[in-house]
């Protein structure tokens, strides 16, 4: 809730500055996309990296990386 108050007084300076609301929803729309998807990696560029491909059931195979992280199999 107080993400969506800051959020609503950002739009709301720029509006007042002139700056399109647009471009301001977009470019905070494209930081919010960034931040919910994955990244996905290839078998070959898994393994590369010093991965392991783990196969899930039901979920596809995901790269367990050295460094602890995972990431989606393309």
């Amino acid at each position: 809730m107080r993400m969506r108050r800051i959020l609503g007084l950002v739009l709301a300076a720029a509006t007042l500055a002139g700056v399109s609301a647009v471009g301001t929803v977009s470019a905070v729309g494209a930081v919010s996309a960034g931040a919910v998807s994955s990244p996905s990696i290839s078998r070959d560029d898994c393994t590369a990296a010093g991965g392991q491909v783990i196969a899930r059931p039901y979920a596809g195979y995901t790269c367990a990386l050295p460094d602890g992280t995972t990431q989606a199999i393309t």
